[in-house]
């Protein structure tokens, strides 16, 4: 988060991909007793890692950095549809598909004709994370780690929401801040869902 107010891009390049290896790190011992969830959970967080690391370079990496993150909800996705269906609850797909059209429509304009289908399909995967996350969320409301799965879906759309908007229509000041600490919260938060050995 430094590197750029401080102009020293190796903390980027050193820090980012670590801290997403501690994530990982925090997460491997977690989900023993439920491994179908802890697969796809851990897979998300490995794709996520490649993301970090190709969006590194901005401009090159973008495109990759796309696929791996769109590929890293859609293991999310199937974590969290193995204990419950997709869409099990209407509320939450209805809310953020509301919140992805009109975040689209204000950046549309910005995104390059090349990106715009992989744009979509990536928004179309990410709302539809979020949404499932929530809707394990509603159907066990008191649990806690459903609570921390929503608000993790939650901090994922605002972090990559963040970053379309400085990327595709205007720069936001502290844009790194803002994406960085949003970004790592929802992927620790993604990762608590698993359940500890001791529970």
């Amino acid at each position: 988060i430094a590197s750029g107010p401080l102009a020293l891009p190796w903390l980027n390049f050193a820090f980012k991909p670590l801290t997403t290896l501690l994530i990982i790190a925090a997460a491997w011992p977690r989900g023993q007793a439920t491994p179908g969830l802890r697969r796809w959970v851990l897979a998300g967080l490995w794709l996520s890692l490649a993301g970090d690391v190709a969006l590194m370079w901005p401009q090159q990496g973008f495109l990759p950095g796309l696929v791996s993150f769109l590929l890293a909800h859609l293991a999310y996705l199937l974590a969290f549809t193995r204990v419950r269906r997709f869409a099990a609850r209407w509320l939450p797909f209805a809310l953020y598909a509301g919140v992805a059209a009109v975040l689209l429509a204000w950046l549309w304009p910005g995104v390059p004709g090349a990106l715009r289908a992989p744009v979509l399909a990536y928004v179309a995967c990410l709302g539809s994370m979020a949404a499932q996350a929530a809707v394990l969320w509603r159907l066990a409301p008191a649990d806690p780690a459903a609570r921390r799965l929503a608000l993790g879906g939650a901090l994922f759309l605002c972090s990559d929401s963040l970053l379309a908007i400085n990327r595709f229509a205007m720069p936001l000041p502290l844009s790194g801040l803002w994406i960085l600490a949003t970004y790592w919260s929802a992927q620790g938060l993604i990762a608590s869902w698993l359940p500890a050995a001791s529970d």
